[in-house]
């Protein structure tokens, strides 16, 4: 891509990297690019902590709640509608600010998307049946077999991205490594600054604490509830969002609501801890700005 600037802003959840975008989206006059797999949905407003309609009259806001809850958005099919949206832009001579928690959605901003054939489900299976049987250390020995690069590079604990890579492997008789190795970026280098936002631990778990109390006063509930109604595939990524679970639950009687609030503050620190891992990982040669509130 050519000139205006992008900007990639990526950091967990609750690390204030929307008020940080807010800022410069009104200093500079560029627009607000969703880059989280959840506030797409139009369905998941409050527990998605998407931008509030007042912050999105201040600057212009897109790819935010566009989706239904019924409809599964692939990193493959939000990068078509950012490549589109950016090329609008480009043509308007406007600047962009792409902000998000989802790794993946960066990645293929800065690395590319492999093009993998769908994994059939016998594959994955064996992955994670062999990954429980054997134990991390066995599986990543046995997954240096088939991709060396991959078992030396994913990180300890990483349970999900070790039995992506076996799978990919065993499916394809193509290691993920090198369907990754193949791929085009869709920015070009120079064309855009990076950076992540990474506070203290700390203080981002009590910033994730807080907000889901704000969930709640700004009717969370009532987003479940409009969620458990529609019975929908509980396998689709807006009823994986965290929070519908756990206050689905309470709604069904199972939990006090009491419970559901320190389960869904624990699923948020949990996530949150996921995401610092991964961009701790995956972008460690982007600057770092630590924000102190959300």
């Amino acid at each position: 891509m050519s000139s205006p600037l992008i900007t990639l802003i990526a950091g967990p959840t609750a690390s204030g990297k929307s008020r940080l975008a807010l800022e410069m989206a009104e200093r500079t006059g560029a627009v607000i690019i969703n880059a989280d797999s959840q506030q797409l949905y139009a369905d998941l407003r409050v527990l998605s902590a998407r931008p509030s309609l007042e912050d999105e009259a201040r600057a212009d806001h897109r790819l935010y709640g566009i989706a239904d809850a019924a409809v599964a958005w692939s990193v493959g099919h939000w990068s078509r509608a950012v490549a589109d949206l950016l090329g609008s832009l480009r043509a308007e001579s406007r600047p962009a600010l792409i902000v998000g928690g989802t790794g993946l959605y960066f990645s293929a901003l800065t690395r590319g998307l492999a093009d993998i054939p769908p994994v059939p489900a016998a594959a994955r299976e064996e992955a994670t049946a062999l990954y429980d049987t054997e134990g991390e250390t066995a599986f990543r020995l046995r997954l240096t077999t088939f991709d060396p690069p991959a078992a030396a590079a994913i990180a300890p604990g990483d349970r999900q991205r070790l039995t992506r890579a076996y799978a990919v492997a065993r499916a394809t008789d193509r290691s993920l490594s090198d369907w990754q190795a193949s791929t085009t970026p869709m920015l070009e280098p120079g064309t855009y600054q990076k950076l992540v936002i990474e506070p203290d631990r700390a203080a981002l778990y009590a910033n994730c604490d807080r907000r889901v109390t704000e969930m709640v006063e700004q009717g969370a509930l009532n987003e479940v509830r409009a969620l458990s109604v529609r019975n929908l595939n509980p396998a689709l990524p807006a009823m994986k969002a965290v929070g519908v679970r756990e206050f689905a639950s309470h709604l069904a009687g199972e939990t006090t609501l009491d419970d559901a609030i320190e389960a869904a503050r624990q699923a948020t620190r949990n996530y949150a801890k996921r995401q610092l891992t991964w961009f701790r990982n995956q972008t460690a040669d982007w600057p770092r700005h630590g924000l102190s509130t959300s």
